[in-house]
């Protein structure tokens, strides 16, 4: 979680100091190092909680990475920055998830892995976890990273309402934590099915 955390919020700083912004950079926040992005309730209570609790489900979440969109390059407007910048946490995770399935099949494929569940078993924790990061962000509920595709691509006509619906963000997102299995179900499916299949041939099965 730590580190699927860190690279997520990495690369929202990344994203953003590319873009022209250097908010994040100038807080110390463009770094891999795990302690700038640590929130205590989010990074560290949850999952300690979670992992005390065994029935208690596995969540959290890290320091939001600064952006200030009026920094971006001229070439580069506010919304379509801002909307790059999110889209790159999510990003971040699948490709942490599709990695972790490379070592998972070349372990398979050269016989490393036989001997050691340990590492079976993180890199199977990072594949699924890292999905289910990326498709939960995905979500357009605020602050989630979806939401930001809406307020770039939402018609003007529709902006009202969509910041009506925004004042109920905090009780969207307790359904959505209660509600996740049965709306991310098929998203997250489709999602495993794909990455089952780049570690088959990985593996060479």
């Amino acid at each position: 979680m730590l580190l699927s955390l860190t690279v997520h919020e990495y690369a929202h700083a990344w994203t953003a100091a590319r873009l022209g912004d250097d908010t994040a950079e100038r807080l110390g926040r463009l770094t891999l190092n795990p302690i700038p992005h640590i929130d205590p309730v989010g990074t560290l209570l949850l999952p300690a909680l979670s992992v005390i609790f065994p029935g208690m489900p596995f969540f959290g979440w890290a320091r939001p990475v600064p952006v200030d969109p009026t920094r971006f390059r001229r070439d580069v407007s506010m919304g379509a920055g801002m909307a790059l910048t999110a889209l790159a946490g999510p990003a971040s995770n699948v490709l942490l998830a599709f990695l972790s399935a490379a070592l998972f099949g070349l372990g398979y494929r050269f016989g490393v892995l036989v001997d050691q569940p340990a590492i079976r078993a993180l890199l199977g924790s990072m594949m699924t976890l890292n999905l289910v990061l990326a498709i939960f962000n995905l979500v357009p509920i605020p602050p989630l990273d979806g939401s930001r595709f809406v307020d770039w691509l939402l018609p003007y006509r529709y902006r009202d309402a969509w910041h009506a619906v925004q004042q109920f963000s905090p009780f969207l997102l307790i359904g959505l934590f209660y509600l996740a299995p049965l709306f991310l179900s098929g998203p997250m499916g489709l999602a495993s099915e794909l990455l089952e299949r780049f570690l088959s041939f990985v593996a060479g099965a």
